[in-house]
């Protein structure tokens, strides 16, 4: 009986795997059981077709130890030339009664948030994608020195056509 369970348990993964066809590049990385107010997270985007057009999304893995219902990110886009461009981002990350938005049958949900709609990489070299945490109370300057809660951070390409 076992092995029947593994063998359908392989066979769903790999019809779950095989009908993501879209995805063009996706990896997470940890950032522990806090992110930290000064680490950034970083991307190495691989080598893309320059013809081609593409849609960017942060994915955000989080548990119910998350505090807010919002999300503030710096997002950092480096081009080949050494051209940055910088993005200030607010995503909703919980309903008004704090049960967390996102995918996921346990505490841990997993959000996957629009970034860029229709992008080229026609520059030949390498781009790179810097994430990092802006989250502050309500009233204070100073931003959350350790996010409790978020848990991986992650960056997918999808072909957009």
């Amino acid at each position: 009986m076992k092995l029947k369970t593994k063998i359908l348990f392989y066979l769903m993964l790999i019809i779950l795997v095989s009908c993501d066809e879209k995805r063009v590049f996706d990896e997470y990385k940890s950032v522990g059981s806090s992110w930290k107010k000064n680490d950034i997270v970083s991307f190495d985007i691989p080598k893309l077709e320059s013809t081609k057009r593409y849609n960017l999304f942060l994915n955000i893995r989080n548990n119910n130890d998350y505090p807010f219902n919002n999300l503030f990110l710096k997002v950092s886009l480096e081009n080949p030339d050494g051209l940055v461009k910088v993005d200030t981002l607010e995503y909703q990350m919980a309903n008004p009664d704090g049960t967390l938005l996102g995918e996921g049958f346990s505490d841990v949900k997993e959000s996957k948030l629009f970034f860029k709609e229709n992008i080229k990489f026609d520059k030949k070299g390498s781009y790179k994608i810097k994430i990092q945490q802006a989250v502050r109370q309500s009233g204070k300057i100073s931003g959350e020195k350790d996010l409790k809660g978020i848990t991986e951070v992650g960056f997918r390409i999808e072909s957009s056509n």
